[in-house]
């Protein structure tokens, strides 16, 4: 019989389904549902440096500087207190990790809330540094050295589990894969979403499109992870995106996943979409022969494809050169 325990930051999970940081997670009484439906852990809805940042700067302006100040240390602390509070009644009403979530964007002021959420309970911490980098005058390696920066920063304060979760914006994101490794990360998700922009031709406004993930996207996700996986072997790895069925979730674990992050197939096909593809994964295990997950984790990353890698440029060069209409 097939047993779907896994590891992931040194968290021990009963399966590799993780529920991502969204509306779903943003209360106790959601979450406790994921964790009947079979949910192995959870991220917290994160806290947004930019939603913070944006909400102050609104109301600056209606006073004195002094006014100005007080205003932007309310709206901090009222919106980390949510957050804190969301730590502490979820670890009241699930058996489940729970993992807190920080989106943030600069290196400063993180780390005491880090302390703070560690105290709330939280069984790990996972960090999202997403932004785009469009200055004109930016210098190469700095976004990167952020991502190094903050962790340390971090990782210093506390001693539950850092989880970095990186955008696919990065030039070479094995290279910064081995530099968190390098200075304590003890896992790392692929890949956050950016922001799907679009403009409406009629009205002449912006909108957004593609909320939800697509399967089309799990492909991306697969190259570095395999990639990284064959590469970085000492860390765990999550793939985010792109995972919408029990097929999804065998190739993440294929190509080097310690577990998945899924929440577009949650929204649009109910909570019971969690247990169908552990279905899926319990039944293919059991045809194949494998009675755990580490039995065939990575057993189609970048080091099991040999010299000639799929997943790099070359195998697009080969099947190029050899097609005909």
């Amino acid at each position: 019989m097939a047993q779907l325990k896994t590891t992931f930051a040194g968290l021990t999970l009963n399966n590799p389904i993780i529920v991502s940081s969204s509306g779903l997670t943003d209360s106790p009484e959601k979450i406790k549902k994921l964790e009947e439906a079979g949910a192995g852990a959870v991220v917290l809805k994160s806290v947004f440096e930019e939603q913070i940042t944006l909400q102050a700067g609104a109301m600056h302006g209606y006073g004195t500087p002094e006014a100005d100040d007080y205003l932007n240390a309310y709206i901090r602390s009222h919106t980390l207190n949510e957050h804190i509070s969301l730590i502490e009644e979820t670890k009241k009403a699930c058996a489940i990790p729970v993992i807190a979530s920080i989106n943030c964007y600069s290196d400063n002021e993180w780390t005491d809330f880090a302390k703070l959420m560690e105290k709330a309970g939280a069984d790990a911490l996972e960090i999202n540094i997403l932004s785009l980098q469009t200055e004109k005058d930016y210098i190469p390696g700095s976004f990167e050295q952020r991502h190094i920066n903050i962790l340390r920063h971090v990782k210093k304060e506390v001693h539950i589990p850092v989880i970095m979760k990186l955008g696919n914006n990065l030039t070479n994101p094995v290279f910064l894969i081995d530099q968190l490794y390098a200075n304590g990360a003890d896992a790392v998700v692929l890949f956050n979403r950016f922001y799907q922009p679009d403009i409406d031709i009629d009205n002449f406004t912006f909108g957004s499109t593609n909320r939800m993930s697509t399967e089309q996207e799990l492909a991306d996700r697969l190259r570095w992870t395999a990639i990284a996986s064959a590469t970085v072997p000492q860390l765990d790895y999550a793939i985010s995106g792109g995972i919408h069925n029990g097929k999804g979730l065998i190739k993440a674990i294929l190509a080097g996943a310690c577990a998945t992050e899924i929440c577009s197939a949650i929204y649009q096909n109910g909570p019971e979409t969690i247990k169908a593809m552990l279905n899926e994964l319990t039944e293919w295990m059991n045809s194949k022969g494998f009675h755990t997950l580490t039995q065939f984790k990575a057993k189609m990353n970048a080091k099991a494809a040999g010299e000639i890698n799929p997943f790099e440029r070359t195998q697009f060069m080969k099947y190029y050169s050899n097609y005909t209409e």
